[in-house]
């Protein structure tokens, strides 16, 4: 199988922590492409007309994509348990969210790196960090104990997108006023898959 990615990507980083933590990285063949939008490379686009990353070329069957069919695939295949059989729905919530602070906040870097300055809107900005800070009040608030909790796709989530806003969006300061969060997010960053992976 082929991984097409790119390193700075939150997303990729999910897929290559389950690679890690499921122990099938050397099943794959890692391919980093470049991509933006309105310039996607004629092989990515072949793989996934979507045109985003990551995606995974299996030998047989479909390419899959996004990260979160990709990462359901993979503990499948590992027969993992990071996706629970039975009463998934705390899980896949807490997957859910990790995801929606990885979109807003990759938003962000796209309206100041890609949009001509001009049109750039910092109310739209400062929107989709009032997302971030939503979710993060509500890991801080309701989540600690799933987080405490045995591994699943929901912690990898979280993970990657508390390591994102540390990586783009650090005077941000996403740690104050999140103390347990914070504590979590220190000691979780701690685990193998996750050094191995920091962008």
């Amino acid at each position: 199988m082929k991984l097409m990615m790119s390193g700075a990507s939150p997303f990729v980083r999910k897929v290559l922590v389950v690679l890690h933590e499921t122990q099938q990285l050397d099943d794959v063949e890692i391919v980093t492409v470049t991509t933006a939008p309105g310039a996607t490379p004629a092989d990515l686009a072949a793989a996934n007309p979507i045109g985003k990353i990551p995606a995974l070329v299996r030998n047989e069957g479909a390419t899959l994509y996004d990260s979160r069919v990709i990462t359901r695939f993979l503990d499948d295949r590992a027969k993992s348990g990071l996706y629970p059989v039975t009463s998934p729905w705390e899980t896949l919530t807490l997957e859910a969210t990790g995801d929606a602070i990885m979109e807003a906040a990759v938003a962000m870097v796209y309206e100041r790196r890609l949009r001509d300055e001009a049109l750039q809107s910092d109310t739209w900005v400062e929107n989709q960090w009032e997302k971030v800070s939503r979710a993060l009040n509500a890991l801080d608030s309701r989540w600690m104990g799933h987080l405490y909790g045995p591994l699943d796709i929901g912690h990898i989530a979280v993970g990657c997108a508390l390591g994102y806003l540390d990586f783009r969006h650090e005077d941000r300061n996403w740690r104050k006023g999140h103390d347990a969060l914070a504590a979590w997010a220190a000691k979780f960053a701690e685990r193998d898959s996750m050094q191995a992976t920091v962008p």
